[in-house]
């Protein structure tokens, strides 16, 4: 389950230093697994992205009661412009404040929503898609990681562990395999990996229970976890050195050769956690949280808050994310 340079170990006590410094039970604040004793934090915020059509406006909603104009909108093979949008802009198309513990909900609040429908929509008609939870994309992380590698003494040398509960990531016992793969076109919006395991009602009554192989070797699957409060991982060896390409995907073991089958491009999960083995910082992607959390030096913070190619602020220790 190795290649260059970033390979899956069963030494998971090499992570335990981390559930010796994180919320134990869970106390509702960052800390719940952004490990304590860094002397600062960064908020690095998801990018979100937002679509509308060009050159004309959505057609009205709810769709139910403009279903012609929806279908005339459709028939027309309208041209629709996509663009990945940082949360200091979305902000700004909304009239609201951005600040380090700012939940998205509360950034897009007076924007057009019907709830269940459509994603709020602002003033110029673009219509915003939420930033994912749980996963970077593999160019923000890249440029994360180029700041990370000047502030550890290690940058070819630490970890990085990958949530245990991506569905389709490792094998299981089970009737049904993890995932299905279905495509609609060639219309890139539409193509959608689905991994979710098969709902119960869904599974034939005789079906037998066999082992379902994952994306990692079986050995993986089968192998040890570096078990935190709540959250279990898959741990592999590797600097960040490794990240700071968008290609790091190609050397993931993780990476999904499968969906490659099925006309999907190269990817893979984003790491969960990443630390030197410097421990200089530690870095957070809670598969919850629409941001990564980074607990590192002052320095460190600072030149995330600079870097123009990833948004991030300066986050108070016990800040709580969650908005609700």
């Amino acid at each position: 389950g190795s290649v260059a340079g970033m390979e899956w170990t069963a030494d998971v006590a090499a992570g335990a230093w981390l559930a010796d410094r994180l919320d134990d039970p869970w106390s509702g604040t960052v800390h719940d697994v952004v490990p304590r004793g860094f002397a600062a934090y960064a908020r690095v915020l998801h990018p979100a992205s937002r679509d509308r059509p060009v050159g004309r406006p959505w057609p009205p909603l709810p769709y139910a009661t403009h279903r012609a104009a929806w279908e005339a909108f459709e028939a027309s093979d309208p041209r629709i412009e996509e663009e990945r949008v940082g949360w200091a802009a979305v902000a700004a198309a909304f009239g609201t404040r951005l600040h380090p513990t700012s939940a998205w909900q509360d950034l897009v609040a007076p924007g057009v929503v019907v709830p269940g429908e459509d994603g709020p929509r602002d003033a110029d008609g673009w219509r915003y898609q939420e930033p994912p939870l749980g996963q970077l994309e593999a160019p923000t992380l890249a440029a994360l990681a180029r700041r990370l590698v000047e502030h550890t003494s290690t940058p070819d040398d630490g970890h990085l562990a990958v949530w245990e509960g991506w569905g389709g990531l490792l094998g299981h016992t089970g009737p049904t395999p993890s995932r299905a793969f279905l495509q609609a076109g060639d219309d890139v919006r539409h193509r959608r990996l689905l991994s979710n395991l098969v709902p119960e009602r869904f599974r034939s009554p005789w079906a037998r229970d066999r082992w379902q192989p994952g994306i990692l070797p079986d050995e993986v699957s089968r192998g040890p976890r570096l078990e935190l409060p709540h959250r279990g991982h898959v741990l592999f060896a590797a600097g960040v050195a490794e990240l700071t390409s968008p290609d790091w995907v190609l050397r993931a073991p993780w990476r999904d050769r499968e969906a490659e089958t099925h006309g999907f491009p190269p990817a893979a999960l984003s790491p969960s956690l990443v630390w030197p083995r410097d421990r200089a910082w530690v870095l957070v992607s809670e598969v919850d949280w629409d941001s990564t959390v980074v607990g590192g030096s002052a320095e460190l913070v600072a030149a995330l808050v600079a870097d123009p190619e990833v948004e991030a602020l300066p986050l108070p220790a016990d800040a709580r994310l969650t908005g609700d």
